[in-house]
């Protein structure tokens, strides 16, 4: 099934059920992938399904960014409702690859470009972001980088 039926399946699901916050986050998801179709000039066509999971990785970093900053600020029930939609979001992503994988992709991506520090860091990352797209997020490729160049 296409993740734009998949999406609209699992609404017409919560609501059925009466779950009032999953029905709200994936209502918001499918306003954010029907934004995004306008933005894009595709609201006949339509998204693939890659560049709905691109939406869909745009709101959990969303997400994920502002309960960091509800913590920061001392809004602890706040960062917990933005992690716990996050995490309702995040299974509609691919699994993430494993650490070890991942820094063999980085390895090898130093090792193609002849990467010899930290300066380095953009040519390394434009070679590695290709391959691990769709596999992990940009702040953990980003982190674990900047540890293997040190």
């Amino acid at each position: 099934m296409a993740l734009k039926q998949q999406l609209e399946a699992d609404v017409k699901q919560a609501l059925k059920a009466g779950d009032g916050f999953r029905t709200s986050v994936l209502r918001m998801t499918q306003s954010a992938v029907h934004n995004r179709e306008i933005q894009l000039l595709k609201k006949e066509a339509g998204l693939s399904d890659e560049e709905i999971l691109e939406v869909i990785k745009g709101e959990v970093k969303k997400r994920r960014d502002a309960a960091g900053e509800f913590t920061k600020g001392g809004r602890e029930e706040l960062a917990a409702k933005e992690l716990k939609e996050a995490e309702l979001l995040a299974a509609y992503l691919p699994p993430e690859i494993s650490d070890e994988e991942l820094e063999r992709i980085l390895k090898e991506g130093i090792r193609e470009t002849g990467a010899a520090g930290a300066r380095d860091f953009g040519k390394v990352m434009k070679t590695a972001m290709p391959v691990l797209k769709n596999c992990a997020s940009g702040d953990r490729i980003s982190g674990a980088l900047k540890k293997l160049l040190g």
